[in-house]
């Protein structure tokens, strides 16, 4: 390799065309195709200025600029035994000396180098390795990533023994202005994309990487970029919509979709009859995007108008035919949204109960049926916690799975428990109960919102802690990334309705309530009974207890709340969320005091004291008992402490309290500086560490501020 391939940078093109890849897998796809070029060429000490990754539905590529021609070459050394160890007295080579040279490829140990250091001599091996030019390192750094690649499942295709997740057609290797010889995935490597399915099906020449997608564009009619393709996407779509006076409602999971299914998009306006309109809108909507892929038009009110817009993959010189076919096939798809509201109006939510004794909600959990009777109870307990209407939450609960025996929720699974609250209004059932049957199932997803009402949160939160408490009893407690019941996301939603929802309700207790109605299962415990265990249970409710906690300690380092500073709170087992999230505020709040920092280390070595501590504490300080001045001021200052904190206690306002306890600072410090805890007088010892103990209960009130690195 010479000198100036060292310095020689050089554009790089990898495209791999495919069959129409997975549209909801190609962005990820995409990404970690990307991600796995960037981590081959790092490995490998080669240089860029920027790495940019391309996709569409028929090809995965990457361009890398100015990227190094060839490995730089460096120099390698190995320090061997020092010069004392390798040489004899008579200066002739030991043993150790000839096994070095050996391992070097070396005969003689004259042609080792010798090294001086601050700590001494050593034999040294030097030798320059040379770098590899980039075009042999290239294909292995490809097959790295593609082997790398998260395909779930991967497909032979022909007679080849290849797999991948697509079968593969064409494939680019392009460096400079030459090609890379490569076999990738059994096919050769070469220059010549190819263009859009219909409007350029032929090859297209590659001169040169930078070319790549202009030519694609111009040419081939090919949008390679897939943030373009996005954006151009979300543009058309927005403009067209406005031609009918409307806004079209942009859901991004879609835009990703549609993104993904696309290499030339155009967005084509539709219509359909404004008879529809008296369905539902949900269900409209989930005919258009979860069937059609449709982005729907509401008007200025958000009311769902008489249109769509769906993105094509062909420019036609005939839009109209476009309009016409998705028209067509729309239209039966609304048709039965239509049936399907007329037909499940003519029997009330409450007359389809009893067919929830044919579906099994788990086998040993019993029916969908059970479930409900049990959730109608919990839901009842936690109303009146909540000072709730209990009759109320029993009715939504009981009809809330309701809906999952219409014909409309059995054709669109996602509208369950919307629908449900359609059908509880046509029933004639009160608004409250409505709501809560569509929003028992909140939060269905990271972020989403939460139920709105106290009959609404009192279901949601017995049903999710009823699926949690049911499945825990016969030990399917999640594992790695197995969770089929989704048993994080529900320990989350309950936490989250709990506490930004502001309920002062005992986790532990409902968890308790809802274990009991369990007590005709056959509990699968770590030991199992001979007989039915009365305290199965209760065992369930602190093992869901503490799983829940596992998932509130990800909620709140989510929101910044440090480890310690969780583990400081949970160390005083607080079973109520919501006060457990005011201590936890209150605690987050003391550390940025300045006195945070010297309590802290006074409480824990008042933890250190009195855990090495053999007698029995006396449960209060005795004052005569007090001698030093600094220990008669802290007495003194806890003494007015306890006054004023006690109703900040009783309130739960430990922020305030928080406050209040930093004032004890400078009398902690002096007592630390001017009393020995230890001493020789046990009366005099054991009350001031019954001082130091009831100093720390005060801040035990809050948290173990011992635990605070």
């Amino acid at each position: 390799m010479t000198k100036s391939q060292e310095t020689e940078k050089r554009d790089l093109l990898i495209e791999i065309g495919t069959e129409e890849l997975p549209p909801k897998a190609l962005r990820h796809l995409s990404d970690a195709f990307n991600k796995g070029i960037r981590e081959g060429l790092d490995k490998a000490g080669l240089t860029y200025s920027e790495l940019k990754g391309f996709a569409t539905p028929r090809r995965l590529a990457v361009l890398i600029k100015s990227l190094d021609a060839a490995q730089h070459s460096k120099e390698i050394e190995r320090k061997g035994p020092s010069l004392t160890a390798a040489f004899d007295d008579e200066g002739c080579p030991t043993k150790a000396a000839q096994g070095f040279a050996r391992s070097c490829g070396l005969e003689n140990v004259e042609d080792l180098d010798k090294i001086e250091t601050d700590k001494g001599s050593w034999l040294v091996f030097r030798i320059k390795e040379e770098g590899k030019p980039t075009s042999e390192l290239v294909p292995g750094i490809l097959q790295m990533s593609l082997d790398k690649l998260p395909i779930p499942k991967r497909m032979r295709w022909s007679d080849l023994d290849v797999q991948f997740v697509r079968p593969v057609h064409w494939a680019v290797i392009l460096f400079g202005d030459e090609v890379i010889d490569a076999e990738v995935l059994s096919v050769k490597s070469g220059r010549e994309t190819r263009g859009h399915r219909f409007h350029h099906p032929e090859n297209i020449y590659i001169g040169e990487p930078a070319a790549y997608e202009p030519v694609l564009e111009t040419q081939g009619h090919v949008v390679a970029d897939f943030d373009d393709r996005r954006a151009a996407i979300r543009g058309q779509v927005m403009e067209i919509a406005a031609t009918v006076k409307g806004n079209a409602v942009i859901d991004d999971d879609l835009l990703d979709e549609v993104t993904s299914m696309v290499e030339w998009p155009v967005a084509v306006l539709g219509n359909f009859e404004e008879r529809f309109l008296d369905v539902p809108s949900e269900a409209l909507v989930s005919a258009m995007k979860g069937h059609q892929k449709y982005f729907h038009v509401v008007d200025k009110n958000g009311k769902l108008m008489p249109h769509f817009i769906t993105i094509s993959n062909v420019d036609s010189s005939d839009i109209a035919v476009v309009r016409a076919g998705n028209e067509r096939v729309i239209r039966p798809r609304l048709s039965d949204a239509a049936f399907f509201w007329n037909q499940d109006r003519k029997k009330t939510l409450a007359e389809r109960t009893e067919s929830l004794k044919t579906v099994v909600f788990q086998n040993k959990l019993g029916t969908l049926y059970d479930k409900v009777v049990r959730i109608s109870t919990l839901a009842a307990y936690i109303a009146k916690q909540l000072n709730g209407d209990e009759q109320m939450a029993q009715r939504a609960a009981h009809l809330c799975k309701c809906d999952l025996m219409t014909e409309m929720v059995g054709e669109f699974p996602d509208l369950q428990g919307v629908m449900g609250r359609y059908y509880a209004v046509n029933d004639g059932e009160p608004e409250e109960i409505a709501v809560a049957i569509d929003e028992h199932y909140m939060p269905r997803f990271a972020g989403d919102k939460l139920p709105t009402t106290v009959t609404a949160q009192a279901v949601s939160i017995a049903e999710k802690l009823d699926t949690l408490v049911g499945i825990f009893g016969i030990g399917q407690i999640p594992t790695g990334d197995k969770d089929p019941f989704a048993l994080r996301r529900a320990a989350l939603g309950v936490l989250r309705i709990i506490i930004e929802g502001k309920l002062d309700i005992n986790l532990a207790e409902l968890l308790g309530v809802a274990a009991v109605q369990y007590m005709n299962v056959i509990w699968e415990l770590p030991k199992k009974p001979e007989k039915k265990d009365t305290d199965a249970p209760s065992q369930v409710a602190v093992q869901v207890f503490d799983f829940m906690m596992g998932r509130l300690r990800i909620y709140y380092q989510d929101q910044g709340i440090t480890a310690d500073v969780f583990d400081a709170v949970y160390a005083q087992g607080p079973t109520r969320p919501l006060d457990f999230d005011s201590r936890l505020h209150a605690v987050t709040s003391f550390r940025k005091l300045a006195e945070a920092e010297s309590l802290a280390a006074a409480n824990k070595r008042i933890s250190n004291i009195l855990k090495k501590t053999d007698t029995k504490i006396p449960e209060h300080y005795n004052a005569d008992l007090l001698k030093d001045d600094a220990e008669k001021a802290l007495a003194s200052r806890l003494g007015e402490l306890e006054k004023q904190l006690k109703p900040m206690f009783d309130a739960r306002e430990y922020e305030a309290a928080m406050k209040q306890l930093a004032t004890l600072r400078d009398s902690v410090d002096q007592f630390f500086d001017d009393v020995m805890v230890m001493v020789d007088d046990e009366s005099l010892r054991d009350n001031r560490l019954a001082l130091l103990s009831n100093m720390r209960s005060l801040f035990l009130q809050v948290a173990d501020l011992s635990i605070l690195q």
